[in-house]
């Protein structure tokens, strides 16, 4: 197994900009970083899970995934357009709550989210399984990618946190740019273009 590649596949996976970092550096925004983390929670949760569910079942998913990956592309997509009009329509940070940045949500945005979908249907199996199929060595790197995840979402609340001042100042065109994100990742992932 080359762990070096294992690492930076899961670190360019988890740290790069996706559908939750962009709702997390937007909540951070509007409720700060500690009410932020219940968001991340919810997030890493539903990230360890499926983690869990694909090690668990690699062999049925093999099967299946084109079916499941119509059905999350859609229910994804649709997720992610209505985020970016959410984010695009919101006022100022300040006068606003985030009930965006609960537990729930962030757990949601996990499960309906492709990109991570498709990483963890194929970070494990292509990675892992070739070379270790002890449930002890299954487990331990389940809870190595969930903590690698976990700390690319950190790292979002930290850069939302310590630029939240001049973010703020440039909010509209902070949230407009976030939700072109979030309707370009849509659309790439609804398969159009």
């Amino acid at each position: 197994m080359n762990i070096i590649s294992f690492l930076i596949y899961c670190i360019v996976v988890t740290f790069t900009p996706g559908p939750t970092n962009i709702v997390i550096l937007s909540s951070v925004q509007r409720s700060g970083a500690k009410k932020t983390m219940n968001y991340v929670y919810g997030a890493t949760v539903a990230f360890g899970l499926l983690l869990i569910l694909s090690t668990l079942l690699n062999r049925v998913l093999v099967e299946v995934i084109p079916n499941i990956l119509i059905f999350m592309q859609i229910i994804g997509s649709l997720y992610m357009l209505y985020l970016a009009y959410k984010i695009f329509k919101m006022g100022s940070m300040e006068e606003q709550s985030n009930s965006n940045a609960d537990f729930w949500p962030g757990f949601l945005m996990q499960l309906v989210n492709p990109k991570v979908l498709l990483f963890t249907l194929t970070v494990i199996p292509s990675y892992v399984m070739p070379f270790y199929t002890s449930s002890i060595t299954l487990t331990l790197f389940v809870i190595i990618v969930t903590l690698i995840g976990f700390l690319g979402f950190i790292t979002w609340i930290i850069f939302g946190a310590i630029f939240r001042s001049f973010l703020q100042h440039h909010q509209k065109v902070l949230n407009t740019l976030m939700a072109l994100f979030l309707v370009y990742s849509a659309i790439l992932i609804s398969g159009i273009l």
